[in-house]
């Protein structure tokens, strides 16, 4: 099968999205399929053979973060030469809500696409704002899959219609064989010194308070009173003094900031961990980094978003505490690292459910809704008529 992917945010800053569908490009590629994958990216940024440049994408505030999109008349001719070369039989459009390539490709196209909703907001004035604007978009779309329960009652909210739930899929057996760093390890009990510890992981963009690291930073003095020789790994980008500054500086020693890692290096600490906590606050329709854990056999402590509670089976894989609580992570971290026997229940549970998250069951799911929408279908072919705003974006060929 001939398949299309339009990614809407930029290939140069990784996110979840962009996860998403490098991950699934490859899998359905290993397994036969033509794959190409239209997204943002610099000139100078260096892309896998399958993955085609848009164009520069520009920063936008949307949704507690900033996206990075592609839109407007030269990324419009892109895509309709994408798609003409392309001779797809079916075009897969990741958030085709938002003012970026695949808004543009729905604009552009004819014939069988599939569209994935990641995005959960149900109080989103920018989508109730648009919803005139991506009406005829939206009923050219032949299928349509969210990535979770959320998202989807998010595009029922918002934009009518519905959609078949498929999560997010993850490389379980890359993560539960990764190897642990020593150097990122405790015995979970005590530290080198004999003083009660314990390795605490996180993961996320340290400047984008959505991803909760300020909440985690409250709690910290807590846990470090009851487990002084504990430690807090932080992966991902941001201003470092600025995420430690509320800290007393007797405890920021305990603070280490790896900054940006490899997916080996992800996969290697989440194995190397006592406890991952995601302290997440808000605007999450799945939890990726979730199942990453899971697939790698570490407890999860995670705040109570209704995203993170489905993915983690009601607090049955992972456990759960009262969003933006402080003092209620830091109670239970503080059982947690002391309670090894609760700690091995949470990683063998949780091993156990991320099964469904291997991307042998989802790319199987997303390769059944393609057959089903490109049963006796043409391919896809750039659609010439004319129709409200896809003639200012020199959508349509006079």
């Amino acid at each position: 099968m001939r398949i299309g992917i339009v990614c809407p945010y930029s290939w140069d800053v990784p996110g979840g999205v962009q996860f998403h569908i490098r991950d699934l490009a490859e899998h359905l590629i290993a397994r036969g399929h033509h794959v190409s994958v239209l997204a943002p990216a610099d000139e100078e940024t260096p892309l896998p053979p399958y993955v085609v440049s848009a164009g520069r994408a520009v920063p936008v505030p949307y949704n507690g973060s900033v996206a990075r999109l592609n839109f407007g008349f030269l990324s419009a001719a892109r895509v309709r030469r994408w798609l003409h070369e392309g001779t797809f039989d079916v075009v897969h459009i990741h958030e085709p809500g938002t003012p970026s390539l695949g808004l543009l490709t729905c604009w552009a196209a004819q014939g069988p696409m599939v569209a994935t909703f990641h995005t959960s907001n149900p109080r989103s004035k920018a989508m109730i704002a648009a919803y005139a604007l991506l009406q005829h978009a939206l009923e050219k779309i032949s299928a349509r899959i969210a990535v979770s329960e959320y998202a989807r009652r998010t595009l029922v909210e918002h934009l009518g219609g519905d959609a078949v739930v498929i999560p997010n899929g993850v490389d379980v057996g890359f993560f539960a064989g990764a190897e642990p760093r020593p150097e990122w390890q405790s015995d979970g009990a005590r530290s080198a010194d004999g003083q009660l510890g314990g390795t605490i992981g996180f993961m996320g963009r340290i400047d984008e308070p959505r991803k909760g690291l300020p909440v985690l930073m409250r709690a910290l003095p807590k846990i470090l009173a009851e487990r002084p020789g504990a430690r807090l790994l932080i992966a991902g980008r941001g201003d470092e003094e600025e995420a430690v500054a509320e800290l007393p500086p007797e405890l920021r020693g305990q603070v280490e900031f790896l900054g940006m890692v490899s997916d080996e290096d992800k996969a290697r600490l989440l194995r190397s961990v006592d406890l991952y906590v995601a302290p997440n606050t808000g605007g999450e329709s799945f939890g990726i980094i979730l199942v990453e854990a899971m697939s790698a056999g570490a407890p999860v402590l995670a705040s109570d978003l209704e995203a993170f509670a489905q993915v983690l089976d009601q607090g049955a894989a992972g456990e759960l505490f009262a969003n933006e609580d402080a003092d209620a992570l830091a109670e239970a971290a503080v059982r947690l690292l002391g309670d090894e026997r609760r700690r091995t229940e949470l990683s063998e549970r949780g091993s156990a459910h991320v099964r469904r998250f291997d991307w042998s069951v989802v790319a199987a799911d997303i390769l059944a809704v393609y057959e089903t929408v490109t049963d006796g279908a043409a391919s896809v072919a750039t659609d010439d008529r004319p129709p409200g705003l896809r003639g200012r974006f020199g959508l349509a060929r006079h």
